[in-house]
């Protein structure tokens, strides 16, 4: 029997500690495939590497990114396992919010996963899932994976996609079909955050909770302020600035290694 980890408050690794231990469960419960495990750890290294804190270029994509929701006239978000497990509430707040239906769409795909899935969603909030096993579908042409197939009345028909934590293969084959893509990608090199039209490059703990709060504040905005807010965001400007970001703040490092060895509470991330 898996005994739950309770982490001290005053720990100086609590948040990450937390997020390790919610995709643990994730994946006990099959919402996590065994891969996401390795996946969430890929991403955990570059949260390192841009200080474990959202920073300005992530906060104006974010910005973006809900802009694009509201003015679509179908966003859709796609859930995978990994985003499931980390922020259910947030997904379906943020669902509400920009009237954008939630799709699941799994690599590795098994109706448990699937249930798993929808019931944690149901918890949250949710009234409908789209891209279960019940539904029509369409294929995405050229991509071969299971992520090929799509609710016609999701993203099959949506003009902005929110596809956090997405592999490159499917957002650049969403491009291939005229889809306004979001994601959500901790590393700026990656396929997907470079084929995407906005990337934020952020830990979806923080990222999620930060479009819910700008969505909140932006959704009675008039359109033109909003089209004005995505006509002035540039996403090779804003994954350049990520790279700087990275390579700034490893050269900080490399000048003062001893700034390694700080009170343990400069090491807390925003919480």
């Amino acid at each position: 029997m898996k005994v739950k980890i309770e982490v001290p408050s005053d720990h100086p690794r609590r948040v990450s500690l937390e997020t390790r231990e919610a995709i643990i469960e994730g994946h006990d419960s099959h919402v996590v495939a065994t891969a996401g495990l390795l996946a969430h750890g890929r991403g955990e290294a570059f949260d390192y590497l841009i200080g474990e804190k959202t920073t300005e270029p992530a906060e104006n994509a974010a910005r973006a990114a809900v802009a694009a929701m509201l003015l679509a006239k179908h966003p859709v978000i796609s859930v995978n396992g990994n985003a499931c497990a980390l922020v259910p509430d947030e997904l379906v707040e943020l669902a509400e919010l920009t009237k954008a239906p939630l799709e699941v769409n799994l690599f590795y795909y098994r109706k448990d996963r699937e249930d798993a899935i929808k019931d944690m969603l149901v918890k949250a909030g949710m009234n409908e899932l789209l891209g279960t096993h019940d539904r029509p579908s369409i294929t995405i042409p050229e991509l071969s994976s299971n992520r090929r197939k799509v609710d016609p009345e999701g993203i099959g028909s949506a003009d902005v996609v929110l596809v956090p934590l997405e592999d490159g293969d499917r957002t650049e084959d969403l491009k291939d079909i005229d889809k306004f893509v979001i994601t959500i990608d901790l590393n700026p090199m990656s396929r997907t955050a470079v084929y995407s039209d906005v990337t934020l490059v952020d830990n979806i703990i923080r990222a999620l909770p930060l479009m819910v709060k700008f969505a909140r504040e932006m959704k009675n905005h008039p359109r033109e302020e909003l089209r004005k807010i995505i006509d002035g965001f540039n996403n090779d400007e804003n994954l350049a600035m990520s790279v700087r970001i990275i390579m700034e703040h490893l050269d900080a490092i490399a000048n003062d290694v001893s700034s390694l060895r700080k009170k343990k509470n400069d090491f807390k991330v925003d919480e």
